[in-house]
């Protein structure tokens, strides 16, 4: 929900976005078991994009293993000149900084800079299964910064 609410966002400032939803992809190509089409696109989408936004739960102080198996198909450096956007959710604070030792470090090893003010957002922060304003701000302002950066590269 919240990455589909920053892809929103970046559309409206003007950006072309795709989704890729790594839940829809087959688990044997993720492995490296497999060749998939849906894989290869999927994989040609992120480093195609100028911005990737990536949005995991956190669970044990870390993002999802989904996330990190696509992570690890992505070829060295390809996210370099590139800017990641974080967004985790987790059901309490505690695991906030999972933003910072978690998911920033994914992004900076295969060489993209990372918005300062990366997105987590609690069980709490949602009411009826909607993100709160302060959530909805707090996406809107790393959706900013990454397009700020995105300029100082150009």
């Amino acid at each position: 929900m919240l990455v589909e609410y920053a892809l929103a966002r970046l559309a409206a400032l003007g950006a072309v976005t795709e989704l890729v939803d790594l839940a829809t992809l087959p688990a044997d190509a993720l492995l490296g078991r497999a060749t998939a089409p849906a894989l290869i696109a999927a994989l040609e989408t992120a480093t195609r994009a100028q911005i990737i936004v990536a949005g995991t739960p956190v669970y044990r102080a870390t993002y999802s293993g989904l996330l990190k198996v696509f992570f690890d198909l992505l070829p060295q450096d390809s996210l370099i000149g590139k800017v990641g956007l974080p967004i985790v959710t987790g059901h309490g604070t505690a695991h906030s900084l999972s933003v910072d030792h978690g998911m920033r470090p994914l992004f900076a090893s295969l060489g993209a800079t990372v918005v300062a003010s990366g997105v987590y957002a609690t069980s709490a922060q949602f009411q009826d299964g909607k993100p709160s304003l302060e959530v909805l701000q707090a996406v809107d302002r790393a959706v900013h910064e990454a397009l700020a950066l995105l300029r100082a590269f150009r």
